[in-house]
């Protein structure tokens, strides 16, 4: 195996991953969209099901009663809905405040001692009485058509699991702040919906049949991921559903994001151990979109690294000579976006690439957390906005 080969195929592996994979699949899903693989039901003439919607919540006393009463405006028939609160740790006074909401579809699950989202989870769904499970956040918030537009899919027996839109807002003002990346990304979820391959699940919003969960290890770290990717696994169908639309305040400095994605990125091998099996071409559809949109982006750093390594040993030649000095504009493009020091649509393309790099640093450091096993499965809190506190003290106050 030739340095030269080694340099090609780690550059066509990230061209393919986050260039040619998403053409592929955008040419795949505009196929479906002529020919569906499914009509959704309107709504309107459903029996609506029994549904339980499970909030993982520590250390949460800040924003969990704007989260409950956001819940409990859900447009859902209120003697088929019940919104259980699993309190990781009584560290605070987030089950206190639960306990205080007068209304008889709130179920407060308070676990004195701290062990993870994952326990809080299994625990939860195991007193759940609904026909579907409903999952998010504590600091997310749902419009208030949003469990119906999810529930409507389960008409359909073949569906396992539905998954909704997330959609980042300024921590400030409240606006919309999606960026380029997660634009793209949730694009790329909607066409893998489309052909029946979504690849797991959003925390912030989604639902399960029931009989489609299964008990998760205590010590996982990306739970929405695996609880989703599981679906494929027993044959069912994982759908995602833009319109079903949740909202969720960004992280509030690019320290917070990095931590995130390390922790993703740690979750991301760790959960290969046990979903090994769907990147066999047996299953299809789901094995193509999870090695080329999962795997090789997580591996992505490594290709990086190993196509800068070994562009240097090939500078005999001048093509090498040309890729090398691109691949160091790239890298202080990146420098550049990480400072801020390029104003307009300079600044503007200088901070993309330093976003891609980034994300891929903290990939790298998450698979040193996995490999060394320091990244565990509990979860630290992020901090909200002033803005967001004082919301929750004039919901007290009422």
């Amino acid at each position: 195996m030739t340095i030269a080969f080694l340099f090609w195929i780690s550059v066509g592996l990230i061209v393919y991953s986050y260039f040619v994979y998403p053409i592929l699949l955008g040419l795949v899903a505009a196929w479906h969209r002529v020919f569906p693989r499914f009509q959704v039901e309107d709504g309107a003439a459903l029996a609506w099901p029994k549904v339980s919607l499970i909030i993982a919540a520590y250390k949460e006393q800040d924003v969990i009663l704007q989260r409950v009463h956001n819940a409990l405006m859900a447009d859902y028939p209120v003697d088929r809905m019940e919104v259980i609160i699993g309190v990781d740790g009584d560290l605070d006074g987030t089950g206190e405040l639960v306990a205080s909401v007068q209304d008889d579809r709130i179920r407060l699950q308070q676990f004195p001692v701290r062990r993870g989202k994952a326990s809080v989870l299994n625990d939860c769904v195991a007193t759940a009485s609904g026909e579907i499970l409903l999952f998010s956040d504590a600091n997310t918030f749902w419009e208030a058509d949003a469990v119906k537009k999810l529930v409507r899919h389960f008409v359909d027996d073949n569906v396992g699991g539905v998954c909704g839109r997330l959609i980042l807002v300024d921590a400030a003002g409240g606006e919309n702040c999606d960026g380029l990346y997660w634009r793209y990304e949730n694009q790329l979820k909607e066409w893998e919906g489309e052909m029946g391959a979504l690849l797991g699940a959003n925390g912030a919003i989604y639902a399960l049949r029931r009989p489609c969960y299964r008990s998760i290890p205590a010590n996982t770290i990306v739970d929405d991921f695996v609880i989703g990717m599981r679906v494929h696994e027993q044959k069912l169908e994982f759908r995602y559903e833009p319109t079903a639309i949740a909202r969720e305040e960004t992280a509030p400095t690019i320290g917070h994001e990095f931590q995130r994605r390390s922790r993703i990125g740690a979750g991301a091998f760790q959960s290969l151990v046990w979903l090994w099996k769907l990147l066999l071409p047996t299953y299809g559809r789901i094995s193509w979109a999870f090695w080329s949109h999962k795997v090789l982006r997580w591996i992505c750093p490594f290709l990086m690294l190993t196509a800068l390594v070994t562009n240097c040993f090939l500078l005999s030649s001048p093509l090498y000579q040309w890729l090398l000095a691109g691949q160091c504009l790239i890298y202080l493009a990146a420098i550049l976006g990480a400072m801020s020091w390029l104003p307009g649509r300079a600044g503007k393309l200088a901070q993309v690439v330093w976003m891609f790099v980034n994300m891929n640093l903290a990939l790298a450091n998450g698979f040193r957390k996995w490999l060394f096993q320091t990244q565990t499965g509990t979860w630290k809190r992020t901090e909200r906005a002033e803005s967001e506190k004082t919301t929750e003290r004039e919901l007290v106050a009422r």
